[in-house]
């Protein structure tokens, strides 16, 4: 199963704010808020914590702790035999890896999983998405840009 991934972070290297990912079918997309200290960057204040429920009714749920989100992607992803995880930049991926840690040298159980990293120069989710700046509207509008172009 491939899914396309988007995060949404405060600055960079801060703290995980939200995760996106999105099937290149129409299966279940996924999508977290993780708690998080108040207030954020200024821009990251401005530009995405005022979207971060602006997703369907069904996908909506209260901020949740990084260990249940760890859990709740280990049950997401239990279906599948493997997975590949598609982004178009690294540190979606790195905060993926560290949303399924629970601990020193203690992650959840998922399937084996590949990572796909695109440099997609000119491109922009934000550009791009419905919602800018929110992961699951930045992470639909990368999977429409690269199914769309064939990779």
């Amino acid at each position: 199963m491939r899914y396309f991934l988007d995060c949404e972070f405060d600055g960079f290297g801060g703290p995980l704010l939200s995760l996106a990912l999105v099937p290149d079918d129409a299966s279940e997309e996924y999508y977290a808020i993780l708690k998080h200290e108040r207030p954020c960057t200024d821009w990251v204040e401005r530009h995405v914590v005022p979207y971060l429920e602006t997703v369907p009714q069904h996908l909506r749920a209260e901020p949740q702790a990084a260990a249940d989100v760890a859990r709740e992607l280990s049950r997401w992803f239990s279906p599948f035999d493997e997975v590949e995880v598609v982004a178009d930049w690294p540190d979606d991926i790195s905060y993926l890896c560290k949303a399924l840690m629970t601990g020193n040298g203690q992650m959840v159980t998922v399937p084996p999983m590949t990572f796909r990293l695109l440099n997609l120069a000119g491109f922009s989710t934000a550009r791009n998405s419905a919602v800018p700046h929110n992961a699951l509207h930045d992470a639909r509008a990368l999977r429409d840009h690269v199914v769309n172009r064939g990779y």
